[in-house]
């Protein structure tokens, strides 16, 4: 058995100098420690707050109605109509549906699908009836409802991409144009609604042109024959701001017919 002195004698020189070291400790003023607590708890409380907030946020909602009267009535006529296949298709709002394609484009199988106030929710909701004319081409045109309720951006693009999903997988023969929002020439424009939207509609177009891009299909930029030099609804082709006269559909078939789209 090993006296006191002995054990002291074994134990290695650096053990013994491990075991003499002691913890340092700080000793901080009181007044700085309460400044530092009170910082502290300002700091969690703060986090906690944020945290909370958001926990409660509600979410953004956002109108993507379609089904009126209207619509309800257009698509009635639509499902009447005996499927006529292998034509070129115009698909969109109130600015398609005011079209005379079929008097601009004689000896052309031509569907009008344009319904007054619809928007990309309302396109998405009646493609099975575009699929089953398995159209050669067709000519989509949609999105300015869509920015007059506010949509985001990532929300109507997003359904771009699903209307070219659904038609690459139900009618893959057909040739697809996707074809810009037209401008506006907001001094002209009555509802508040459609004010203030000049930059959202270049930015949804460049969105919906890279979207052309990702699928491979043709986008056809309107506002080189539609905007004037700052870039609003040449004023002598409209009368309410947004719709256009019957002089600009002509020169949109010509421009089409121009780029080789006809």
């Amino acid at each position: 058995m090993f006296t006191k002195l002995q054990y002291r004698k074994i134990v290695p020189e650096k053990a013994q100098t491990v075991a003499r070291i002691k913890p340092k400790t700080y000793n901080l003023q009181p007044d700085i420690m309460i400044q530092y607590n009170k910082k502290l708890a300002g700091v969690l409380m703060g986090s906690l707050i944020s945290a909370a907030a958001i926990a409660q946020a509600p979410a953004k909602k956002i109108d993507s109605s379609y089904n009126n009267t209207y619509y309800q009535g257009r698509m009635e006529l639509f499902n009447n109509l005996p499927v006529v296949k292998g034509g070129i298709l115009f698909l969109g709002n109130s600015i398609t549906e005011r079209g005379p394609w079929s008097e601009l484009l004689p000896g052309k199988i031509i569907l009008n699908r344009g319904i007054g106030g619809d928007n990309t929710f309302g396109v998405l909701a009646r493609l099975d009836g575009v699929a089953k004319a398995a159209p050669q081409k067709i000519f989509l045109g949609i999105g300015i409802n869509d920015l007059s309720r506010n949509l985001p951006r990532e929300v109507i693009l997003n359904n771009y991409r699903r209307i070219l999903d659904y038609l690459h997988v139900n009618t893959p023969k057909t040739k697809i144009y996707i074809e810009s929002v037209l401008p506006l020439n907001e001094p002209l424009t009555t509802p508040e609604y459609l004010k203030n939207k000049k930059d959202s509609i270049l930015l949804l177009n460049t969105g919906i042109q890279q979207i052309a891009k990702e699928y491979n299909v043709t986008y056809i930029n309107l506002h080189e024959i539609f905007a004037d030099e700052n870039g609003d609804l040449k004023k002598e082709l409209t009368a309410d701001g947004i719709h256009v006269k019957p002089q600009a559909y002509v020169m949109w078939v010509e421009f089409l017919k121009k780029g080789k789209y006809l």
